[in-house]
């Protein structure tokens, strides 16, 4: 089992991220037609209108929070003050809401997908396994929250912290921070780094695409001249 933990939490990281970023350059490079999201809104706009704006509000804030939570080095937290079961208080707060429109959203989309006659006979087998597998995510995610709120001290917290910057600085030693976790946030953190490792092959590329938008802010206006 010890075995079995090293390569999990301490060479999957590197695998599923290896297939992140090579699968999507492959897939852009060679297969640009197929780079979008594939929207279905004119076949049936019904639970889409809701739906999607909790899903992407939610995840966007599940993004983010985990980023800032997992990455931001512990002796900043200390520096400011903030003690770690405070961090860890903010942390099951902010994951609770922003994982409640997540999951509302989510449910709706998922329902859409298939219960509607005419979206589902355009969807594939790919566009639910990536809706069953962020829901599957997500209900971990929130299932944990009652776990931590068994230990509010903050250590569990810490430990998460210290495998993911760890991981992502190519120590070693990262797995063995969080060999005695307990299951559950075991399992979200493989389901979560999996999701990594199926988005080159899903219409999730076009998340990509989200954040390259970003660039047209800074871009010059386009001067469009009268005939």
């Amino acid at each position: 089992m010890n075995y079995l933990h090293q390569f999990v939490f301490g060479i999957y990281p590197y695998l599923a991220l290896a297939i992140f970023f090579l699968g999507s350059l492959i897939r852009f490079d060679r297969e640009q037609y197929t780079w979008k999201s594939e929207s279905s809104q004119v076949l049936n706009m019904g639970m889409l209108r809701w739906g999607s704006p909790l899903f992407h509000l939610g995840v966007l804030g599940l993004f983010f929070g985990h980023a800032a939570g997992l990455l931001t080095p512990v002796w900043v937290w200390d520096t400011l003050g903030v003690s770690h079961g405070a961090k860890q208080l903010v942390a099951m707060l902010a994951g609770g809401v922003m994982g409640s429109l997540c999951l509302i959203g989510l449910l709706m989309l998922l329902a859409r997908r298939l219960i509607n006659v005419r979206v589902a006979a355009r969807s594939t087998w790919k566009d639910q396994l990536v809706l069953l597998w962020l829901l599957a995510t997500l209900l971990l995610g929130l299932s944990s929250i009652f776990v931590s709120a068994s230990h509010m001290d903050g250590h569990m917290m810490v430990l998460l912290m210290s495998w993911a910057q760890h991981v992502l600085t190519f120590r070693g030693d990262a797995a063995d921070f969080i060999l005695t976790a307990p299951l559950i946030f075991k399992l979200h953190l493989f389901m979560g780094m999996s999701l990594f490792v199926i988005f080159p092959f899903t219409r999730l590329v076009h998340v990509w695409s989200g954040f390259g938008a970003i660039t047209y802010l800074g871009r010059a206006y386009q001067l469009v001249r009268s005939r």
